[in-house]
C-alpha cells in the first residue's frame, strides 16, 4: 500500500531562495518644511514627501528602540515638549503604526488629529514653539552582511548573530517597501519555506512594547518553536 510522501523535517526543508541579511545606514537629510507653531506642523504634515511620514513615526522606532515608555513618535514628542499641547501629544502618540497600511492613510490621521485638535484650542494653532520641528526625511544605504539562511536552522543562526541595525531595516524599515503589510522575515517564511502561520506570527510582534533586541528574542523564540518540533 502506497504512503503519501511526507514533508522534509522544518530544519531540513531547503527553502526555494535563500535570505541574504542585510543591515542598513540612514543618511539623514532636512527637507523644506520646518514649523515653529502648531498651524506650521499641519501644514507640514499634508505636504512633506511620504518618506519624512515614515521618519517621524516608525523611524523614531529604531532611534528610541531601548525607551519602552514616552511619546511614539517625534510628531506628538514636539507637540508635548516643544508646544505644551499635553492633549495632542497624548492623541497623536496613541496612533498605532501597525493599524495603517499606507502612509497616504497614516498622513491623514495625524492631520485629522492635529486639526481636531486646533478647532478646538485655536489660541494653540499660532502659539511660537520653544523650538522648531525640522521635516526630516532618510536616505538609505543598504550594506550585506556575510549571513545567508538557506533553511530555517540557518535562518534562526543568522538571527542570533546579526546586528540590531539588520532587525530593524528587514523587521520595520521594510515595511515602507511593503506598503505597510508584512517585513522581509515573515514573508520569506511564508514564500520560500511555506510557513504563513509562522510568518504571521512574526508580523503580529509588538514593535511598541519591545526594544530591537526583545523584537530578536521574541522572532527566535517562535523560529525555535518550529525548529522544536522536528
Amino acid at each position: 500500500m502506497a504512503t503519501a510522501p511526507q514533508m522534509p523535517l522544518m530544519r531540513a526543508r531547503w527553502a526555494r531562495s535563500p535570505f541574504y541579511f542585510n543591515s542598513a545606514s540612514h543618511l539623514l537629510r532636512i527637507g523644506k518644511e520646518k514649523a515653529n507653531c502648531l498651524q506650521e506642523l499641519l501644514d507640514a504634515m499634508r505636504t512633506c514627501p511620504d518618506s519624512s511620514i515614515f521618519q517621524h513615526t516608525f523611524q523614531t522606532l529604531e532611534e528610541h528602540h531601548f525607551i519602552k515608555e514616552g511619546f511614539s513618535n517625534d510628531f506628538a514628542h514636539w507637540a508635548f515638549a516643544a508646544c505644551n499641547e499635553v492633549e495632542l501629544a497624548e492623541r497623536l502618540s496613541s496612533i498605532d503604526i501597525r493599524e495603517f497600511t499606507s502612509i497616504s492613510t497614516l498622513r491623514e490621521r495625524l492631520v485629522q488629529l492635529t486639526e481636531s485638535h486646533l478647532q478646538k484650542n485655536p489660541r494653540a494653532a499660532t502659539r511660537q514653539a520653544m523650538e522648531p520641528f525640522y521635516v526630516m526625511a532618510a536616505d538609505l544605504v543598504v550594506i550585506p552582511t556575510p549571513y545567508v539562511a538557506r533553511n530555517l536552522e540557518e535562518f534562526a543562526d543568522g538571527m542570533r548573530k546579526v546586528s540590531i541595525h539588520s532587525i530593524y531595516y528587514h523587521f520595520i524599515d521594510a515595511r515602507l517597501r511593503l506598503k505597510l503589510n508584512s517585513n522581509d522575515f515573515s514573508v520569506w517564511l511564508d514564500q520560500e519555506l511555506d510557513m504563513r502561520q509562522a510568518g504571521e506570527r512574526l508580523h503580529q510582534i509588538d514593535i511598541y512594547t519591545s526594544t530591537l533586541e526583545g523584537v530578536r528574542r521574541s522572532i527566535l523564540k517562535v523560529i525555535e518553536g518550529e525548529l522544536a518540533r522536528d
